[in-house]
């Protein structure tokens, strides 16, 4: 029987077919075509990180700014909700593995984390292809509140401003990646928003999602990229926590539960 008539289980039995590469135990290791040990040895981790999920290599700058979108949202803070997923873990005496997988799993909410990413790079695209042509960016903008009734990257739940922008704005402009294309349109739409009834900034998920885009990631690459940006912020958390008497991470007394059940009754005969 040919191959085209075979199901898609039948064609992959009995082996892995991959382009990603391969461990040879005892011998060596293959990253991407690459051997991990002697080509890739002196690469940075981020870098060797972006390569893996795009393929590509990055200059000394693109890096630097992808190194500081991860650096510039790492909150120790274990009232963040991710954060107080892993300082819960430390109250609890989980380990700290746990805790902190724990942690990245619930990073995905669709508002504040990065559920919200593939739709921001996916509009931020759209809204530059826009630009580029010619066509009605008001349309684009009025277009994508229509369907979703929010634009992904702008706005902010908890905030008027992002305190991340500015001082990633300065950073792209000292590294010379200020004038990229999707970081225009994000600027644009932005300005548009502000000078219409909406009223709504730029938040970190548009910034970010400009840059990586300038840098030829697609809407998905970007998500898998920001994988780990509260990583850092999450460890002092889960330590902290542990540091402390189990279970006393934010108690919260009976008296301060604004109950409005059954009144108190008895049990019993």
């Amino acid at each position: 029987m040919s191959d085209h008539r075979t199901s898609p289980l039948e064609r992959h039995a009995g082996r892995l077919r991959t382009r990603m590469g391969g461990a040879f135990v005892g011998q060596r290791a293959v990253f991407r075509g690459h051997d991990l040990h002697a080509d890739l040895a002196s690469m940075d981790w981020l870098a060797l990180y972006v390569f893996g999920i795009t393929g590509q290599r990055y200059t000394p700058a693109q890096i630097k700014v992808l190194h500081a979108i991860w650096v510039y949202t790492s909150y120790p803070d274990a009232r963040i909700w991710n954060n107080r997923v892993a300082a819960l873990a430390g109250s609890a005496r989980s380990s700290g593995t746990l805790g902190v997988a724990a942690a990245l799993a619930v990073s995905e909410a669709e508002i504040y984390g990065r559920g919200i990413d593939i739709r921001a790079a996916s509009f931020i695209q759209r809204a530059q292809q826009v630009i580029a042509s010619g066509a009605s960016l008001d349309d684009c903008v009025r277009d994508e509140l229509k369907r979703h009734r929010a634009i992904a990257g702008y706005g902010r739940p908890i905030a008027a401003g992002d305190e991340r922008i500015a001082p990633m704005l300065r950073l792209v402009e000292q590294e010379g990646l200020a004038q990229g294309p999707h970081l225009q349109a994000a600027l644009a739409v932005e300005k548009h928003l502000q000078e219409g009834r909406w009223r709504l900034r730029m938040n970190y998920a548009a910034l970010t999602a400009a840059l990586t885009s300038d840098m030829g990631f697609t809407p998905r690459q970007h998500y898998q990229y920001g994988f780990p940006a509260f990583l850092a912020g999450m460890q002092p958390c889960y330590i902290e926590a542990s540091e402390q008497p189990a279970g006393a991470l934010l108690p919260l007394a009976c008296d301060h539960v604004a109950y409005e059940g059954q009144a108190p009754r008895a049990w019993g005969g």
